[in-house]
């Protein structure tokens, strides 16, 4: 190698100190010792990611080396595989988004009363957050996604599952925070997308002005020139709703949407949560294939056969095309939300392929794990860290990775690390309570219930349970939990100056100081320093302030008096 071309190391996602020690051409021994002095105690086989090594690169200086990133990635995007010649077009999946109060949910309600599949009757099961209708004879699949700020990590995940997004727009409120979010989010997801301008029945309704707020955040109505459809409707009203429906229809015709369905059946985990007598209980988006009840899917870690196939009705199901959202059990865990699945041929395959991902992401994201911030936070506060335990359990596993992204952008400055115990779904257990022992960890529960047992079992061994069904109220709460554990911050204001002029002990330690005082105030119950030629004696407290002999609260510049509190030195005053 010429000694000027720089040495190329390749990092997907993260690699092993021993990896990078082999890759540098250095002892592990020496690279570990490096890793002490930033205060980071790292084993053989512990991960860096790829920011953390790039610092540790820095730090020794190491002019000819530099890290590239490979791109290994398998998120949902990858989905978009080139397509045979034998696809079939695929309803699209639509995601609707907007700001709280804005009418998201009046939207897909309303829309799901007048155009539900087939005119079947009867409610929506609970925890489904994906539905279909049916408009010109044609299907189309809507993702509902949270409201909730705190529940971007969801909502991402769902701008990533979809080709169209419905930006919801109140026209009489304008474009809030959380629209702002949803146009980051569709934008970055490569999603058509379509304004929906809504409560144009409201006095206050300005939908020139909406446009207008609209394009100062990139999307330039058609109207005015630009390639963004904007939708004036009522939500509640059902004003413009069929025009909405055909705009959606138009834009899927023009995506030109297909899939394969001679491929094994594969998609996405879009929620999941534990039901009594069912077990696990999974909702899917078929994004390939034909999913059938008794095949063999594997979601990250998680595998099973399925024993039963729902629509979002709750109606049984035997096969589910794609573009279909389903509900299945037959899992043996909880998969990921997110989680890609895809379909194996038979158990032993699937309990291999689920095994060698648990592999994997054990490696990728165990706890030794260190990130760049890890490593930064270490380096500055590795004596002063206080560290923050939680459990969380929430009703589905969409709720506890938002809640979990939730407390991690809780900022206190690098002060507090934030160290998640163990996360479920479910009710709060024994073995919640059990984990929590010992080192002052809060249980936090989200939408689920703690058992009175589990609640005397609780108190009896000290530990806290935090119930919530407001995520806001939560986060509060652990945001005063962690700042409580800051020392506090001594501020120190100069409230005066007094000259003394007359010292007497009254006993060992007990002095009475008479004197002037210069500028400010002198008062009881105030810290002061004591110097003597300019040299600090001691620090002490006023006990108590005297004025021709009557106890008074305080002396102020220009008034004379004495003092008294309690100095070991011995303080000596020549006249």
């Amino acid at each position: 190698m010429a000694e000027n071309q720089d040495k190329v190391i390749q990092i997907a996602g993260s690699i092993t100190v021993d990896e990078l020690a082999n890759a540098l051409g250095l002892s592990v021994t020496f690279l570990i010792g490096e890793l002490f002095k930033q205060g980071i105690v790292a084993t053989i086989n512990q991960r860096l990611d790829f920011d953390t090594a790039s610092i540790i690169i820095e730090e020794l200086d190491l002019k000819n080396v530099r890290l590239e990133r490979k791109n290994t990635s398998t998120k949902t995007s990858d989905l978009r595989r080139e397509l045979s010649d034998k696809a079939v077009t695929r309803p699209p999946v639509v995601a609707v988004m907007g700001h709280v109060d804005h009418g998201k949910t009046t939207l897909l309600d309303t829309l799901l009363h007048k155009k539900t599949v087939e005119g079947e009757a009867g409610g929506i099961t609970q925890h489904i957050s994906a539905y279909q209708l049916k408009h010109n004879e044609r299907l189309i699949t809507f993702l509902d996604t949270p409201g909730h700020e705190a529940f971007a990590a969801i909502r991402q995940h769902g701008a990533m599952l979809t080709d169209i997004v419905v930006i919801v727009v109140a026209a009489d409120d304008g474009v809030k925070p959380q629209t702002v979010e949803a146009i980051k989010f569709a934008q970055s997801a490569n999603a058509k997308i379509i304004v929906a301008i809504n409560k144009i029945d409201r006095e206050g309704a300005d939908i020139p002005r909406t446009m207008a707020d609209l394009a100062q955040h990139g999307l330039n109505p058609e109207e005015w020139g630009g390639d963004i459809t904007m939708v004036p409707i009522s939500a509640k009203r059902g004003d413009n709703l069929e025009k909405l429906l055909d705009l959606i229809l138009l834009t899927a015709d023009i995506e030109e949407l297909k899939a394969d369905v001679q491929i094994p059946s594969e998609g996405l985990v879009i929620e999941s949560h534990m039901e009594v007598g069912k077990g696990s209980v999974v909702n899917l988006l078929v994004t390939g294939g034909e999913l059938k009840t008794g095949e063999f899917i594997v979601a990250g870690s998680a595998y099973g056969k399925i024993r039963t196939m729902l629509d979002f009705r709750g109606k049984p199901k035997g096969k589910a095309t794609p573009s279909t959202p389903v509900t299945v059990t037959g899992f043996k865990e909880l998969p990921n939300f997110g989680d890609k699945f895809i379909e194996v041929k038979d158990e032993k395959s699937a309990r291999k392929m689920a095994l060698l991902n648990a592999q994997n992401l054990v490696e990728e994201s165990a706890s030794a794990n260190v990130t760049s911030s890890d490593l930064l936070r270490m380096m500055n506060n590795a004596d002063n860290a206080k560290v923050f335990n939680v459990i969380i359990k929430g009703d589905v596993l969409g709720s506890v990775t938002s809640v979990i992204d939730s407390l991690k952008m809780i900022d206190t400055k690098g002060e507090v690390m934030l160290n998640i115990v163990s996360s479920g779904v479910g009710d709060i257990t024994e073995n919640d309570i059990y984990m929590a022992e010992g080192d002052n960890t809060v249980v936090y529960g989200f939408n689920v219930n703690a058992p009175t047992n589990i609640v005397k079992l609780a108190a009896r061994d000290g530990v806290e349970i935090r119930n919530y069904k407001i995520i806001y109220e939560l986060l509060d709460d652990a945001k005063t939990s962690m700042e409580n554990l800051l020392d506090a911050e001594i501020v120190e204001t100069e409230m005066g100056e007094m000259k003394i002029k007359g010292v007497f002990r009254t006993e060992r330690t007990a002095i009475i100081a008479g004197g002037e005082v210069l500028t400010g105030l002198v008062k009881k119950g105030l810290m002061g320093r004591v110097y003597h030629e300019k040299e600090l004696i001691g620090e002490v407290e006023v006990d108590s302030v005297q004025k021709e002999k009557m106890d008074v609260n305080e002396l102020v510049a220009g008034e004379t008096g004495g003092i008294a509190f309690k100095l070991e030195k011995k303080l000596v005053i020549e006249v």
